[in-house]
């Protein structure tokens, strides 16, 4: 049990602070090792689900203060502008929060929460090696400052330095797709509902932030070559604009606004087999990297880092970390396999999205409550109640 237990967490980005503040809130001492010299996140928005919104009420946060209520999602076919399924979330799901989140106020007011519950955060501290026994973990950063720890978690993302010690080397394979991100300033009073307009191998998905202010981007298409992993390696709108030139003028109006883009390769890495050792254990990224076709990464991570906690408070050590995995692996496995599965639909071509699309449509004008009820299994999740 975590009460008195002195805690390191690697890596300040969701995961970490989420699971920092939850520990600390149980009674241990935290402390977070950031490798960058400032926590910040620039330029992209996020979509947090009710089953995310649930843990950060938890942790005594307001997510709604920071983001707009998303009404729905509209499926767009991306060459017509003709809409093809639209998931009313306002009318059939009004007790539940879908929210339309900038990325950096997600992290300001995680960091927030944490710092006010007694977490510290040390910056511009990168790990160089992590050695454990029985009795602690020793962590080594770059220039040689060291310090040892009763349990450290691994919430330090793609490149974690825990994960291939659980696990070995993992080589991640380039999905054949490459995703270009954006905000522009919105043109004016914006609805709350996340658009998706799909084509052959492409597709955008588009949705405000910071009450219509700014309009979050993220298109998204299959090509050959690729970029290093990452989203934060420049782009040329230029290009963007040429490979969807051949979308309706709504959707490229909104991208020939774009002046500066983020572009990226997207791999895909197994589940990791083995999330925990005797004083370690990863979450997140780290852990079970997804595409983001579900919207579901940044909240799997919140998932992640209340199991966690609640396990370390609950169960003594040797028991709290098998049964972490045990609860988690199974649900980021479904999640991560039908985000992937909404890639290829996304991006049908000829006959089969001339049908795809047919059936979606007839789904909506038929049985619009339960098509928005298809992913109940993932929204009405509520890890909060153990």
């Amino acid at each position: 049990m975590v009460i008195g237990q002195d805690i390191a967490v690697l890596g300040a980005g969701v995961a970490g602070l989420a699971v920092a503040q939850a520990l600390a809130l149980r009674g241990a001492r935290v402390t977070v090792y950031e490798q960058a010299a400032e926590i910040a996140e620039v330029g992209a928005g996020l979509q947090i689900s009710p089953n995310g919104v649930r843990v950060l009420k938890a942790l005594g946060l307001d997510p709604e203060a920071h983001a707009m209520r998303s009404k729905g999602v509209r499926l767009v076919d991306g060459y017509m502008g003709r809409e093809v399924l639209y998931l009313d979330l306002a009318a059939y799901r009004p007790e539940d929060a879908f929210l339309l989140m900038h990325r950096a106020d997600l992290i300001a007011m995680l960091e927030a929460g944490a710092r006010t519950s007694g977490v510290e955060i040390r910056l511009a501290h990168k790990v160089a090696d992590i050695q454990g026994d029985h009795d602690g973990v020793r962590l080594t950063f770059e220039g040689g400052e060291t310090v040892r720890h009763a349990v450290v978690l691994g919430a330090d993302g793609l490149h974690s330095k825990l994960r291939p010690m659980l696990n070995g080397p993992a080589k991640p394979f380039f999905t054949g797709q490459t995703a270009w991100r954006a905000t522009v300033p919105a043109m004016g009073n914006e609805p709350p509902v996340a658009m998706v307009h799909m084509a052959a191998g492409r597709h955008v998905v588009s949705y405000p932030l910071r009450g219509g202010t700014l309009m979050n981007i993220v298109a998204v298409e299959e090509r050959e070559d690729w970029v290093e992993e990452g989203w934060n390696h420049a782009g040329d709108p230029t290009e963007m604009m040429r490979n969807f030139s051949n979308f309706c003028p709504g959707i490229k109006g909104v991208l020939s606004r774009v002046t500066e883009v983020s572009r990226w390769g997207l791999f895909r890495h197994p589940v990791a087999l083995r999330w925990y050792s005797e004083r370690t254990a990863i979450l997140g990224d780290a852990a079970h990297p997804t595409l983001p076709f579900l919207a579901q990464g940044a909240v799997m991570a919140l998932e992640d880092a209340w199991v966690l906690a609640d396990c370390l408070a609950t169960l003594p050590l040797d028991q709290a970390l098998p049964a972490y995995q045990a609860k988690r692996r199974a649900r980021v496995v479904r999640v991560i396999e039908a985000a992937n599965a909404n890639a290829k639909n996304y991006h049908l071509s000829g006959p089969k999205r001339f049908l795809g699309h047919a059936v979606l449509r007839f789904a909506g004008h038929m049985a619009p409550k339960q098509a928005v009820e298809r992913f109940s299994w993932l929204y009405d999740y509520d890890v909060t109640k153990g």
